[in-house]
């Protein structure tokens, strides 16, 4: 049982994909591991309701039984959990001083920092104060909440098309804005989502504002419409919507790297190679807080498996 008196070999910041791999492959090294976690495990990959890229499954995955099946098999080899956020950590000793949000404080010999991204907001008018209350970042989380209604999709990656197949499953009708005339996403995506009678493209348009149900006449204003901006036209209209959910994109989880020094790059992604170390020593990264190319489930996995075997090496030749 971890306490504030255990000496860790190594602490791992996060439990998605990229923290659990991390955390398996360090406890199979015989290091004694923690993973500070708020949250129940899976990061972002529980954005969404199922995985049909990752290896070894021919039907596909759940991704919430992914989360605790890589939870589970780290657990097995002795990694342990502390459900607490870590908001700083303390580099200038040889042993890593993580303080967390209940105010423990925990050592460890090596800290791997696996914190992920969080979703992008747009910042238009009504985002902040409906969220919760028909706008929302995880249509897998909240797409219930609206089954037999409408809602619209903003973005036009992976994420935001897997969001309007899911939605349309439930909801009755669903629209995707999208700021350009093509969407990002894999052409399997894009198949499926044009075989969809219930689902819209509005595409070359923003979304200027959030509208909600009149304050003055209902105690909880809730998602009304959006207004929308054509691109090349400059015509605005109204798109009468029950939800709202943004998926445009994320911003990396790196506050408590910047604090311990780690060079950051300028969108806040920590520079690191495929070894995971940072310019401060005993400090790695993986998954989708490490600048790289590609952010998937599989290289959250092998960023993990790479900064574990780096930590490892590290805490040998210390």
């Amino acid at each position: 049982m971890i306490d504030e008196r255990t000496e860790l070999d190594v602490a791992v910041v996060g439990s998605g994909p990229a923290g659990m791999t991390a955390a398996l492959y360090a406890a199979r090294a015989g290091l004694s591991v923690a993973v500070f976690e708020r949250m129940g495990p899976g990061g972002q990959m529980t954005q969404t309701e199922r995985l049909d890229n990752y290896p070894g499954f021919a039907e596909g995955v759940d991704a919430f039984e992914l989360s605790f099946a890589m939870a589970s098999q780290a657990e097995r080899f002795g990694a342990e959990r502390v459900s607490d956020e870590v908001v700083d950590l303390n580099v200038d000793a040889v042993k890593k001083l993580l303080t967390c949000a209940s105010g423990a404080q925990y050592s460890a010999r090596a800290v791997i920092v696996a914190t992920g991204a969080e979703p992008r907001e747009l910042g238009v008018s009504g985002e902040a104060e409906l969220r919760g209350r028909g706008v929302s970042y995880c249509a897998t989380c909240d797409g219930g909440f609206f089954r037999g209604k409408v809602a619209v999709v903003v973005g036009g990656g992976n994420t935001a098309v897997g969001d309007a197949l899911y939605l349309s499953r439930i909801c009755e009708k669903v629209y995707v804005v999208h700021r350009r005339d093509s969407f990002r996403a894999d052409a399997l995506y894009l198949n499926a989502l044009s075989e969809l009678p219930n689902v819209e493209l509005v595409l070359n348009s923003t979304v200027e504002a959030i509208r909600s149900t009149s304050e003055g006449e209902v105690p909880m204003p809730h998602v009304e419409s959006i207004l929308v901006r054509d691109r090349n036209t400059g015509d605005e209209h109204i798109v009468n919507t029950d939800a709202v959910f943004i998926a445009v994109g994320t911003t990396p989880r790196s506050n408590v790297l910047k604090a311990a020094g780690v060079a950051l790059n300028e969108a806040g992604y920590a520079i690191a190679g495929e070894s995971g170390a940072t310019n401060v020593p005993g400090v790695f990264v993986a998954g989708d807080v490490r600048e790289k190319p590609l952010r998937q489930v599989i290289t959250a996995a092998s960023d993990g498996a790479n900064a574990a075997t780096a930590a490892f090496e590290y805490l040998n030749l210390d």
